[in-house]
This record gives C-alpha cells, structure tokens and sequence, in this order.
C-alpha cells in the first residue's frame, strides 16, 4: 500500500471468532520509503452515549484494533489506537508481542 484516503474499519476482537464492536473511520494513511505507515482519522459519525461508553471500554482494557480497508473481508494489520482530546485517532501498525489479546 503506497497510501490511503478513505473510510476504513476498526475491529476489536475478544478472540479470533468473537468480534465485539466495529468502528467506521475516515483515515488517512502515508507510507514512507522504509515501508513504515503512519495513518490518522477520526470516527466518521459522533458516537452517541452508549457507543462512547464502548469505545471508551474497549480503549482501557485493550487499545489494539484489526483495520479493514474497503473490499477485504476481516482485518489484517493489528495497530494501536490513541485518540487525542480532540477526537484524532492516531494508529501505529502494531509489532510482534504488543497486544496480549488474541484480536
């Protein structure tokens, strides 16, 4: 991937056949020369007051993600997920041994 402009998925998975919640973003992803991607965005709709308690939830006990892009079926790249005070997501792919859980 040479990039990304879009809505994509985040997934949060108990294990590998129970998704709990997904989450519609619009993202913005750049690859460097090295291959290293760095991506941004944003919920693309407010969530409401209980989908704000979810995210929040999920966000403490464990704030890894599956990303799916238009056109894939399930996620493939496991990234991390920091939401600014400004609502931002900032997602970093995640390397081998972060996440303790099976997503």
């Amino acid at each position: 991937m040479d990039g990304f402009v879009g809505r994509a998925s985040l997934e949060w998975w108990a294990n590998h056949a129970t998704c709990l919640e997904k989450y519609d973003i619009d993202l913005i992803v750049a690859v460097d020369a090295a291959g290293t991607w760095r991506a941004r965005g944003r919920h693309a709709d407010a969530l409401d007051t209980t989908q704000r308690e979810g995210w929040d939830f999920l966000m403490e006990m464990d704030p890894y993600f599956s990303i799916v892009f238009p056109g894939e079926d399930q996620g493939g790249i496991l990234v991390s997920v920091v939401e600014s005070e400004d609502g931002t997501l900032t997602l970093t792919e995640a390397s081998d041994g972060d996440d303790p859980a099976p997503h």
